[in-house]
């Protein structure tokens, strides 16, 4: 397995029994596998002749192991492994529909309140301000006419109706006139005489089997009914009125009466003031209309806007937790799900790399040796896995908190190569020189 040799201004020998019989000890670096902790020795680098020997490995310059925000059923693949995504690309995306559901009632809200709002900011429509202003017009006409009291042709009508109903009750009390009674007796003698010639006619006919279907029959009939309603008419006009119909002629005298004398009177000072009462109030609901609508009402109406806006937007945000995207463009390493199986919140599910620009990193420095590194350094990469590699680097991190590694205090270097090379693979190890 070959070595990092990172030069430094200070020599300082580890055992070399240390060295070469128990090999380069280190820390698991956050992308280290379990076959790493078998594989890899816990001595930490040496340094020997201005020297630091430090086990390294090709690890990506970008990578994430992204989990979703929230849990679910996984429902779709996008990107598998090994394809390529750019930035902002969906790779996986679990069941949202409950999620999609309060997505559309939000909309739905907001639509409801934005639709409001308008319709306070519009006032009234003209229909209603006519409408208002008819009120008006008709509450204080209703005032007028109270003020000036009864017109004249009202004052007529009731007058005609008490004549009338005068006569009707005179009429009650006389009975018919002669003229009437003479015509009734006329009426009833010319049904007698249609009953006659009716009968003679049917008479002639009434051997026969089908006399009730002849026309005789049928004429017969309607002479009599004609003559018995004649008899009733005449027998009615004959009978003296009865208190009833004398009592409801002189109710409706009275009526009339009443009517007319109500007219007559002046206006009463509550009635004025009623009528009066009703215009102003009239007149206010078409000021109120007039004017539109209140600030206060208004303002109260964009705060239902707005609160229905943020909670579109956080049912928006609750379901893009239900998508998992690319922080940047790179290549989908790895997949650690299956559609149809329940996903936890936070749990990688994706390693994402861009696997186009690889670093060099150990984590194998004592706190002894670590020291004398510094950023800038240049370095020498050779690869165990090709062999014929070997291209310059410089240190572009040493990170500032050590791990505890079986009592050992590591820490991690990161080397940037001065070449990339598309046959360096992730996790394979190196050796480093820095001059």
């Amino acid at each position: 397995m070959k070595k990092i040799v990172i030069g430094v201004t200070a020599t300082v020998v580890i055992a070399a029994a240390a060295y070469f019989g128990l090999g380069l000890g280190g820390a698991r670096g956050p992308l280290a596998t379990a076959a790493d902790d078998e594989t890899k020795p816990t001595v930490a680098a040496v340094e020997a002749s201005g020297q630091v020997v430090a086990e390294a490995r090709v690890v990506p310059v970008q990578s994430a192991f992204l989990s979703f925000p929230a849990g679910g059923v996984l429902a779709e693949v996008l990107e598998a492994e090994g394809s390529a995504a750019q930035a902002g690309d969906v790779l996986l995306r679990l069941d949202a529909g409950q999620q999609e559901a309060a997505v559309a009632q939000a909309e739905a809200e907001l639509a409801r309140a934005q639709g409001y709002l308008a319709e306070v900011e519009a006032g009234a429509r003209p229909q209603e301000l006519a409408a208002a202003e008819a009120a008006v017009a008709g509450a204080q006409a209703s005032l007028d006419r109270l003020a000036e009291g009864p017109l004249s042709e009202d004052v007529a009508v009731t007058q005609s109706a008490i004549a009338a109903a005068q006569a009707e009750l005179a009429k009650a009390k006389e009975g018919p006139s002669e003229q009437e009674m003479i015509a009734l007796g006329a009426d009833l003698a010319n049904a007698e005489a249609a009953v006659q010639v009716a009968q003679a006619a049917y008479d002639q006919v009434k051997t026969l089997p089908n006399v009730g279907e002849l026309p005789q029959s049928l004429e017969l009939q309607r002479a009599t009914n004609a003559y018995n309603a004649a008899k009733a008419r005449l027998e009615e006009a004959q009978k003296p009125a009865s208190a009833a119909t004398i009592a409801r002629a002189g109710a409706e005298v009275q009526r009339a009466q009443a009517e007319l004398e109500k007219l007559s009177a002046p206006a009463r000072p509550a009635d004025i003031a009623a009528a009066q009462a009703e215009v102003r109030r009239a007149q206010a609901q078409l000021d109120l209309l007039a004017a539109g609508a209140r600030e206060e009402a208004i303002a109260a109406a964009q705060a239902d806007v707005a609160v229905a806006q943020a909670a579109l937007a956080t049912a928006q945000a609750r379901l893009a937790d239900y998508e998992l995207r690319a922080l940047f463009a790179g290549t989908v390493v790895s997949i650690e799900a299956t559609t149809g199986e329940y996903v936890a919140p936070g749990t990688p599910i994706l390693r994402l790399a861009n696997l186009a620009t690889v670093q060099i990193e150990t984590d194998d420095l004592t706190e002894l040796s670590v020291v004398q590194v510094q950023v800038g350094s240049r370095a020498t990469i050779s690869f165990d896995a090709v062999p014929d590699l070997e291209i310059g680097g410089e240190v572009t991190r040493v990170k500032a908190i050590g791990e505890n590694n079986q009592g050992d205090i590591v820490y991690t270097v990161t080397i940037r190569p001065d070449q990339q090379d598309a046959r360096l693979l992730w996790n394979m190890t190196a050796t480093v020189t820095i001059e």
